[in-house]
């Protein structure tokens, strides 16, 4: 990763399906719980926009969308990149 640019979350999905409980003890079907979640951003490389879908962790912030964020990619291959 040896170049950088600003990219945009355009979408953010709260995963359902994998819920992580952080008590010991339920006392309701989502008491203690919290889920990861899939963004996606968009950058631009040489006029060529991409996208690439990142995860966030369950119990970090997610950001919000329309906010902008750092992109690190590799120069000969700009869809392989790596989001700050």
């Amino acid at each position: 990763m040896d170049k950088q640019t600003e990219g945009t979350i355009i979408s953010v999905r709260k995963q359902w399906w994998l819920s992580i409980r952080t008590r010991s003890l339920r006392t309701g079907p989502l008491d203690g719980t919290v889920f990861p979640h899939i963004a996606k951003v968009r950058y631009t490389v040489d006029g060529k926009e991409y996208i690439r879908r990142i995860w966030i962790h369950a119990g970090h912030p997610v950001p919000k969308v329309g906010s902008n964020v750092q992109v690190l990619y590799n120069s000969d291959r700009p869809s392989k990149a790596k989001v700050m």
